[in-house]
C-alpha cells in the first residue's frame, strides 16, 4: 500500500492498494459518513421530449462519494463502497444520487475523514510495503516475468525466443538472443519505476547470466539494481514462477517477505498435524476458539473464510486478533498459498501453546 498525505489537507489521505491485505485495511479503515474520491463509471441517459429513452452510454467520472456502507463483493480482491455522490465532474450526475464504486488491486483512492485516529494509522502503516519483487523465469525458449507484492501475483503472458533447435551462424544466434532479451526487457521495465524493487532470476541453464549480461550492459539502472542470480530451478516461464515460490531458494532469498512468512507458517501447521500435535487453529470455529485464550500467535485466512462468518463479525475478530500482536496475512487464489489457504477451511493460525 502507498499512502500519501495530500497538501493542506490534514484529513485527506491518498491510498494505493497493491495486494488483498491493503484491501482488508482500507475496509478496516473506512466508516460510514467518510468521503472518499474515486474514478467509476456510470450510465447516462439522454430523454429526448418527442423519442423514447435511449438505453444509455456508459461514462467514465471521477466522483465523491458520502459513505453509506462498505463490503467485500463476493472476494477479498473487491471492496464495494455505496454512498450519495458529493461533487462529479460531469455537469450530467447532479449531486445526491446513490452510487456504488468497486476498489480493487491496483486502485487509487483518496480517503477524508474528519480526523483521523492513532489506529487507523497504525493499520495504515502495516501494509505500507518496503520491497516489491520482480521475479523473471527464463530459458534459452521462453520467459515469464511476475511482480510479487506481499502475497499478491500478477504474471504476464510467457515470452518466446522463437528458437526452433538449429543450428545458426554466430551472428544469427546472437541477433536472436539480443531479440529475445530485449523483448523480456521491455516487460521488466513496466515494473521500474516503483522503489524499492528487487530481481530476481532464475532458470535452468546458463540463459539467466546472459540476460543479466545484457541487461547490465544496456542500463545503468540494472548496474546498480538489487539483482539476485537463483540456481536450482530447473524450470521457466510461468511454471517457473509457481516452482520457485513452493522452493526453499524463495524462502532464504526473501525471509523478510509477506510471502515466505506466509510459506513457513503453512509448512509449521503442516508440520503439527503431521507430529499430531494441536500447536494449530483450523477454521472459524477453532479460530474463535484460540482467540478467547489469546493463543493465536500468527494467522493466514483466504476468501473462504467468508463461507463461514459474517463479514463484520470477521473484521471485529480481525480488530482483536491484531490487538493482541498477533501477525495476520491476507492471500488470494493468484498464489499456490492461497488455493492451499482456502483447501483448508479458508482460515489456519499456529498458536503460542497447544489447545484442545
Amino acid at each position: 500500500m502507498k499512502v500519501t498525505k495530500i497538501k493542506d489537507s490534514d484529513n485527506k489521505l491518498v491510498i494505493t492498494l497493491e495486494e488483498p491485505d491493503d484491501l482488508f485495511s482500507l475496509r478496516r479503515v473506512i466508516d460510514v459518513g467518510d468521503n472518499i474520491t474515486a474514478d467509476t463509471t456510470r450510465v447516462i441517459k439522454q430523454d429526448n421530449e418527442f423519442s423514447r429513452p435511449d438505453k444509455g452510454e456508459r461514462v467514465k467520472i471521477r466522483i465523491i462519494l458520502r459513505v453509506e456502507k462498505i463490503s467485500f463483493d463476493d472476494s477479498i480482491d473487491r471492496l464495494k463502497v455505496s454512498g450519495i455522490i458529493i461533487t462529479s465532474n460531469n455537469e450530467n450526475i447532479p449531486r445526491g444520487l446513490h452510487h456504488s464504486i468497486t476498489v480493487k488491486i491496483s486502485d487509487t483512492v483518496i480517503l477524508e475523514k474528519a480526523k483521523w485516529n492513532e489506529n487507523y494509522m497504525k493499520i495504515l502503516s502495516k501494509s505500507t510495503m518496503k520491497f516489491k519483487y520482480l521475479l523473471v523465469s527464463i530459458d534459452s525458449q521462453e520467459a515469464c516475468i511476475a511482480s510479487l507484492t506481499g502475497t499478491y501475483l500478477k504474471t504476464t503472458p510467457n515470452i518466446y525466443s522463437g528458437k526452433s533447435g538449429k543450428r545458426y551462424s554466430g551472428d544469427k544466434k546472437n541477433e536472436s538472443n539480443n531479440n529475445y532479451f530485449e523483448s523480456v526487457r521491455t516487460g521488466m521495465d513496466i515494473y521500474l519505476d516503483e522503489q524499492g524493487i528487487r530481481i530476481i532470476v532464475f532458470g535452468p541453464g546458463e540463459t539467466k547470466r546472459k540476460l543479466y549480461n545484457y541487461l547490465k550492459d544496456r542500463s545503468e539502472f540494472y548496474q546498480k539494481a538489487d539483482f539476485s542470480i537463483v540456481e536450482g530451478i530447473e524450470t521457466s516461464g510461468e511454471d517457473g514462477i509457481f516452482v520457485f515460490l513452493r522452493s526453499q531458494a524463495m524462502k532464504e532469498l526473501m525471509s523478510n517477505s509477506k510471502i515466505a512468512m506466509v510459506a513457513n507458517i503453512l509448512d509449521k501447521v503442516m508440520q503439527q498435524i503431521s507430529k499430531g500435535e494441536k500447536r494449530y487453529a483450523m477454521g472459524i470455529k477453532e479460530i474463535i476458539y484460540a482467540q478467547s485464550l489469546n493463543a493465536i500467535e500468527a494467522m493466514v485466512y483466504s476468501d473462504k473464510v467468508f463461507t463461514e462468518i459474517e463479514e463484520e463479525n470477521f473484521i471485529k475478530l480481525l480488530n482483536d486478533i491484531e490487538y493482541n500482536n498477533t501477525k495476520v496475512f491476507a492471500t488470494d487464489s493468484t498464489t499456490d498459498m492461497g488455493l492451499r489457504v482456502s483447501s483448508l477451511g479458508g482460515v489456519i493460525a499456529l498458536l503460542r501453546y497447544p489447545i484442545y
